[in-house]
């Protein structure tokens, strides 16, 4: 293989994975920007419920250490 077909190759090569990895950053810093987006944004609706949730929950597991505690077979 001469050495201008393998150079041109080369540099093809390198243009390519440039490409690549510029898309590629894009595309994450893009996927950060709509997390952080989604964070700052309040839900709507579900988060009360699955507060209401998490509270009852804790509650049931506080019930159960408490009757743990208390020596009491659930």
């Amino acid at each position: 293989m001469p050495f201008t077909t393998a150079a041109v190759l080369a540099a093809a090569t390198l243009v390519a994975i440039a490409i690549l990895a510029r898309t590629a950053l894009t595309a994450w810093n893009n996927w950060l920007d709509l997390q952080r987006a989604q964070l700052a944004r309040p839900e709507q609706g579900t988060a009360h419920a699955l507060g209401r949730i998490d509270l009852s929950d804790i509650k049931e597991r506080l019930r159960k250490l408490e009757a743990i505690a208390a020596g009491v077979d659930i």
